[in-house]
Order: C-alpha cells, then sequence, then structure tokens
C-alpha cells in the first residue's frame, strides 16, 4: 500500500522517477526541421523551438541532452529530405537519369532554400578540394556517378570528371535561385544544361580518341 503510494508520487526506492517525455523524438525532430525551413539553421534554438512545440524548452530536454543532439537531427532529416529528390532524379525514364538529378538538385534549392543553404551553402569543417569535394557534401555521389557510366558509355574516371564540371554549373543556378539572385524559367535551366553537357560530353570523348 505504502509502495503504490510512492509510486504514485513519483518516487521508487527512494528515489525521484524521471519525468515523462511531453514529446516523442520525432515530434521534436520535425518541429526543429519546420523552425529550420521557414527560418534558417542559425534560428534553431531551445526557445525558438519551445514556441514552435508550444512549450516551454524543458521538455525537448527530457528527449535529448543538448541542443547539438537535435541540430544533428535536424541535419539528418535535412539529408533525408533532400535524398527523396535525388531519388526521383534517378528514377526519371523520360530521359537521362544525370540530367533528372541535375533538374532535382535545382528543384531542391527553390522549394527549399533554407535546407539547400543548410547542405550546400555552409561553412564546412575542412576544405576539400574540388577532386573531393562531391563524396563529401552528398551521399548519393557512387550512385549518382554509376548513372552517367551507365548512361553514357564512359570511363568511371570520365564520369567523375563530367560530374564534377555539372556540378558547378548546376550549383550555381541553383544557388542563384536559393538566394533570389536572378531567375530562370525550366526551359532556360533545361536549354543551359544540355549545352554545358553536350558540350563537356564531345570534349571528353574527343580527348580519348
Amino acid at each position: 500500500m505504502l509502495r503504490a503510494k510512492l509510486r504514485r508520487a513519483g518516487y521508487e526506492r527512494g528515489k525521484i522517477m524521471p519525468p515523462k517525455a511531453k514529446f516523442e523524438k520525432e515530434e521534436i525532430i520535425e518541429a526543429a526541421l519546420t523552425l529550420v525551413r521557414r527560418e534558417g539553421f542559425s534560428a534553431l534554438t531551445a526557445r525558438a523551438l519551445a514556441g514552435e512545440l508550444g512549450s516551454s524548452p524543458r521538455p525537448i530536454f527530457t528527449v535529448f541532452q543538448s541542443m547539438e543532439e537535435v541540430q544533428d537531427e535536424v541535419l539528418k532529416a535535412a539529408r533525408e529530405h533532400y535524398n527523396g529528390y535525388v531519388r526521383k532524379g534517378l528514377a526519371k525514364t523520360d530521359g537521362p537519369r544525370f540530367k533528372g538529378v541535375g533538374e532535382q538538385y535545382i528543384r531542391f534549392a527553390v522549394e527549399e532554400p533554407k535546407l539547400f543553404a543548410l547542405l550546400f551553402m555552409r561553412e564546412q569543417g575542412g576544405q576539400p578540394d574540388i577532386d573531393n569535394i562531391l563524396p563529401v557534401i552528398d551521399e548519393n555521389y557512387e550512385e549518382i556517378l554509376s548513372s552517367i557510366v551507365e548512361g553514357y558509355g564512359i570511363s568511371g574516371a570520365d564520369a567523375g570528371r563530367l560530374y564534377e564540371h555539372l556540378w558547378i554549373y548546376t550549383h550555381g543556378i541553383a544557388t542563384l535561385l536559393a538566394t533570389k539572385t536572378c531567375c530562370f524559367t525550366p526551359e532556360q535551366i533545361g536549354k543551359r544544361m544540355t549545352e554545358i553537357f553536350t558540350g563537356l560530353l564531345r570534349e571528353i570523348k574527343n580527348s580519348r580518341k
């Protein structure tokens, strides 16, 4: 009888039982991602996240040890959201899959500018050289590279060179759109990407003759 009363009072064997989490981990991450999508990564503070949840900051820290843990989870969620765009591009059936990836990269920048900035416009911990940057920032690198090799019958080295050049160009367009520096129509984007891609592919093939 006494034990039951103590348990109801939050005690067990003389110790205070930990408070029950008010929010599930997934709820907190979703709220944090929503906040970042709207206001940017720098806006992700304990107070701002608590406001998004309609609560005080305390329930956040019954699930997470620190805001750094929350930030890490938001980065993972942002990458997975981006990966969905890449998968859609690789599933393209009405044209080259590699072109589909480029189109989806730009679409992601337009539709999710804050997440694009978080993933692709943030200062890196180190400073990888151009030959190593793509595997560092995009976990889909190998699959995208394979789509070039399979689609155009070129070697892995040539595919890597083509991918590198096209990413620089595509990233430029995506950044201009994400920052609203200027605008492009889908037709303008498609025409420019085709011109650059065709010229590069011709140059690569001619260099192998």
